[in-house]
């Protein structure tokens, strides 16, 4: 544990409004961890001091999914607009399956697949690929893993020929497609923003391996939170899993219960009431007021 938060990485974040499920050590390196003057963290922090000055802040989600934070920050900003999730908002993306994955999909029974995917920028260490792949050998469940060639070598020798009759290897997915199947189960993930509202849209539970950025705090509000899913904590996956619970437990089908009357961030999702109609309005208010504020401020215009 790094100087600053040793013995309180579980200590909770309740002074700041709508995080009080969080943990110090959900924040992401350059708060309270890692290299607190690196130009990257330097530059976030400036920029956060430079937000309440901001003429207007777009965020890239919808106030459903956290009313509580969101109020907090329209109360602290100039003009704070919701513009999201715009992953979802955009219709997915046709064409092709080139890969074949979503017609080797429709031959699975629904709800049977586990689907991973930990995107394009970085992949878990080799002996989580390992646990990952005897995980998912011992279960008997049909999987689909969008994984890089160059890391297929890492896997156990002999785990893809061994379970290539109910697992499909490819280098990319369709995401979207791949989540708003009727065979896919549960979706392992890095925890990325985009992957977290995506697999809520499409009402997949889901198992967080975070690796940087946001994406603990990601994984917070998807287990602790939300409870739709489960977060492997401290960076390895093994069984045995975090918090008392084992990761594999979803891929077996020992499913978290919803809480009766427990709030459904897809629900919320579905009926967030966005449109592009009213993404147009929000920008037409954004470039009114920027109108009006250059007009007060004709030393601007002129720059």
């Amino acid at each position: 544990m790094q100087r600053g938060i040793a013995d309180r990485e579980d200590e909770q974040l309740d002074f700041i409004p709508g995080m009080s499920k969080y943990r110090l050590w959900d924040l992401q390196e350059g708060i309270l961890i890692g290299n607190l003057e690196s130009p990257f963290n330097r530059m976030l922090h400036r920029m956060g001091q430079m937000l309440p000055r901001a003429a207007a802040v777009f965020i890239n989600s919808f106030e459903e999914l956290e009313p509580a934070t969101m109020e907090d920050m329209k109360s602290k900003l100039k003009k704070c607009f919701t513009v999201g999730p715009f992953t979802i908002l955009a219709p997915p993306p046709s064409g092709p399956d080139e890969t074949g994955c979503l017609a080797w999909l429709d031959r699975q029974k629904p709800r049977s697949v586990v689907y991973l995917g930990f995107g394009s920028v970085i992949t878990p260490r080799p002996p989580e690929l390992t646990v990952l792949a005897e995980g998912l050998e011992a279960s008997g469940a049909p999987f689909l893993w969008s994984i890089g060639d160059n890391v297929k070598a890492q896997l156990p020798v002999g785990f893809i020929e061994r379970t290539q009759d109910r697992g499909m290897l490819v280098s990319w997915a369709p995401q979207r497609r791949v989540l708003d199947h009727a065979a896919v189960a549960v979706f392992i993930s890095h925890g990325g923003w985009n992957s977290v509202v995506e697999s809520i849209s499409s009402a997949v539970p889901l198992i967080c391996r975070p690796f940087f950025g946001d994406q603990r705090l990601n994984a917070r509000l998807v287990s602790g939170v939300w409870g739709i899913g489960v977060t492997i904590r401290g960076g390895v996956f093994y069984e045995g899993g975090s918090d008392g619970r084992s990761g594999f437990d979803f891929i077996k089908g020992r499913r978290k219960e919803n809480e009766g009357g427990r709030w459904d961030p897809t629900r919320a999702c579905k009926k967030s009431g966005w449109t592009r109609g009213e993404q147009y309005a929000v920008f037409q208010c954004f470039i009114g007021d920027s109108l009006q504020h250059l007009m007060i401020n004709p030393l601007l215009a002129s720059k």
